[in-house]
């Protein structure tokens, strides 16, 4: 039972690895991936994050086999 995780971008230049995988048993939401991935860093205030290529929020629950993406905003023009 397990969760993928992606980082993207400047995210994945911080983390040094641009993916990894964790237990599904040990977090039940979004936030908690996030600090079971960064050993509880502070999550930045603009990040965004998707569960399966869809867009959440911090406290979305995620289930087994979930991939959860964590991204810096995109701008552009």
């Amino acid at each position: 039972m397990s969760i993928k995780v992606l980082f993207f971008a400047s995210l994945r230049d911080a983390m040094g690895r641009s993916n990894d995988e964790i237990d599904a048993l040990d977090v039940s939401t979004v936030g908690d991936v996030w600090n079971a991935v960064t050993g509880g860093k502070t999550m930045p205030s603009n990040l965004l994050m998707a569960i399966n290529q869809d867009y959440v929020n911090v406290n979305a629950h995620v289930s087994d086999n979930d991939e959860v993406a964590f991204f810096p905003p995109v701008t552009g023009g």
